[in-house]
């Protein structure tokens, strides 16, 4: 008798594994106080399960969103990762609702973004490399531009760029770094510091009428590197008129053109686009370059606000250069943090 009843508590299996079906029919029960065998649940909460749905589809679908209505396209991908911030609530507002229809809903939002930014979420970082470069917009109304030179030139970058430089403000820059890069050049608000030498420096046109780019060739032992500085103009939220960023996207179709001439193999980019990965209105570069965050960095690396970084708007991009490694620097007396990345030079360029 005590061996029959053993075999009865046993049962089902004998191993003791439970199949996946039940035990996810057991959590769901568990979520929902126990009443997975009661009809309504499945009846309420179709309009969270709608909501769910259609997080999912939005961002499927973000590079389908129209840009026609107040760039709300352009607006969305800028924030595209903080859309994941939904699905917690939704999940959290489907089990008060004890509702096994939105709990299932739930899922498809958060594996649409596990599939666009689990990668972001684990650390690609390598050693090696042989060539550190840094950017940083330092802010025009930066209270303490020595302070700032000194912070970003401790990052032991080879090449640094600098966007948003003043007339008033660029002696000091140069006082501050000259004794860590002996070569250096300012083209209107953008600059480019280097431990090794310039050549090739110039303007580069990006349709604004007063000079935010530039290209020059850093002579690396390893190998040339094309080094492109470049501040993309702002972009704004105005209630009536949506996202504007009309100027941006004409000067990143300039910039773009400019690149893809661009005769050397390696070439890095280095600015303050104003604009995330994500963005399609910066396909013209974004196309044809890599992100060192998005190859070889730990998690997203927002840059902007330093206060509370929301949005990746500062770039390192690269062709033909490897990324080693990518990472965002200590905050600064500006607006925006600072950011730097690892290459390895590859041979050929």
């Amino acid at each position: 008798m005590a061996q029959q009843a053993y075999m009865t508590e046993t049962d089902n299996g004998g191993s003791g594994h439970e199949p996946r079906g039940h035990r996810l029919r057991r959590l769901f029960d568990r979520l929902l106080g126990g009443r997975l065998g009661d009809r309504r649940i499945w009846r309420r909460g179709v309009l969270l399960a709608t909501c769910a749905v259609l997080l999912a589809v939005v961002m499927v679908l973000h590079s389908r969103i129209p840009n026609t209505i107040g760039n709300l396209g352009s607006l969305i991908e800028t924030f595209l990762p903080w859309l994941g911030l939904l699905v917690p609530v939704l999940l959290l507002l489907a089990v008060v609702r004890k509702s096994a229809t939105a709990l299932i809903a739930v899922l498809l939002p958060a594996l649409v973004w596990l599939n666009l930014f689990g990668g972001q979420l684990t650390d690609k970082t390598a050693t090696g490399g042989d060539l550190t470069v840094a950017t940083h917009n330092v802010n025009a109304d930066n209270p303490d531009p020595a302070g700032t030179a000194r912070d970003v030139a401790a990052s032991g970058a080879d090449v640094l760029a600098l966007e948003e430089l003043t007339a008033s403000a660029v002696p000091t820059y140069e006082r501050a770094l000259d004794s860590t890069y002996p070569y250096h050049s300012v083209q209107g608000t953008v600059g480019v510091w280097s431990k090794y030498p310039l050549t090739g420096v110039r303007a580069v046109d990006i349709d604004l009428g007063w000079t935010r780019a530039m290209r020059a060739t850093v002579t690396a032992p390893a190998g040339q590197v094309a080094v492109y500085v470049a501040h993309l103009p702002s972009v704004r939220v105005k209630m009536e008129a949506g996202f504007t960023a009309r100027q941006r996207d004409r000067s990143a179709d300039f910039l773009g053109e400019a690149i893809a001439h661009e005769p050397l193999k390696n070439v890095v980019l280095l600015g303050d686009l104003n604009g995330t990965m994500n963005d399609r209105a910066l396909n013209a570069v974004t196309s044809q370059m890599r992100s060192t965050q998005g190859a070889a960095g730990n998690g997203f690396g927002f840059s902007w606000p330093a206060s509370f970084p929301m949005a990746r708007i500062d770039q390192i991009m690269v062709r033909g250069l490897k990324p080693e490694s990518s990472w965002t620097l200590p905050q600064t007396g500006s607006d925006h943090l600072p950011i730097a990345a690892r290459v390895s030079v590859t041979t050929g360029g």
